[in-house]
């Protein structure tokens, strides 16, 4: 197991991979009060998955998941230092966790439901904030980054922050807007998409990947065509123009600047060769 912790807050992040299972459920730490992250594989929209949980016994919660869910291989557990964390903290920060997870957009949430917002003191509603942001950098320290905001404004080599350079894939009933990041390409909030695929990716995998998109809700029915709630992030741009253009698509020549510029043009072609 690798523990991650920061002085500057009593919370400390446990990572429990699902082999070790055994072996963390005999620690103390697996008694107390505390929030948790079932980490898996990929979903059919190409996001890696995860379960947003809590408990008041986190090593008894696990072995349930253990039996009854398959597509985790590890877990991420938010405890308290000093075993100060109550039953009504862990509801406020789950509840909390899901909304925040679900507004970035990065990971495929299990959860069935976000579940209504629990009562919580202000005061302790207060610290919850604070137990929250650094659970939030230490899931990132880990490589999950699970509240991280896709887009914003980039950052260039000289520290200056600069807007980021959107480009465009447009067709019938059909207009993305998004932005090649270093991690994919993000389509943004408010895109459309076609509603009707063309008949040549029926039964293949471009349409169940377009269908998951549907199933979990980041592509909804508005009229005559889908719209994006949330940004997304894809791992390639052509999967990007897919879920836009429901048919095969080379994402690279179908996004293009406002002035008409392809993706590849702006962004491979204009990387020279050194020497």
């Amino acid at each position: 197991m690798r523990v991650a912790e920061i002085t500057t807050r009593i919370v400390r992040v446990i990572e429990v991979p699902r082999s070790q299972l055994s072996e963390f459920v005999k620690t103390p730490e697996a008694l107390q009060v505390g929030l948790y992250f079932l980490m898996g594989e990929l979903s059919e929209a190409g996001l890696p998955r995860v379960y947003i949980g809590q408990s008041g016994s986190v090593g008894n919660r696990l072995v349930q998941h253990n039996q009854n869910k398959d597509f985790w291989n590890r877990a991420l557990v938010v405890i308290s230092l000093t075993n100060s964390m109550t039953q009504t903290h862990a509801l406020f920060l789950e509840w909390f966790a899901i909304q925040q997870a679900t507004r970035a957009g990065r990971y495929s949430l299990e959860n069935g439901n976000t579940g209504a917002r629990p009562h919580t003191p202000a005061p302790l509603e207060a610290d919850c904030h604070e137990i929250h942001e650094t659970a939030a950098t230490l899931l990132a320290t880990l490589g999950q980054p699970i509240f991280e905001a896709l887009t914003g404004t980039a950052e260039r080599v000289d520290g200056r922050n600069e807007a980021p350079e959107l480009f465009y894939c447009r067709g019938p009933e059909a207009n993305g807007v998004g932005e090649y990041t270093s991690e994919g390409f993000v389509v943004h909030k408010g895109s459309t998409a076609r509603i009707e695929i063309v008949a040549s990716i029926k039964g293949t995998s471009q349409e169940r990947f377009r269908q998951q998109l549907v199933t979990e809700g980041v592509l909804a029915l508005d009229g005559d065509h889908y719209v994006f709630t949330r940004d997304h992030l894809f791992a390639s741009p052509s999967m990007a123009a897919i879920a836009v253009l429901a048919r095969s698509a080379n994402g690279w020549i179908e996004w293009k600047t406002a002035q008409g510029q392809t993706l590849d043009g702006a962004k491979r072609q204009s990387v020279k060769a050194v020497g």
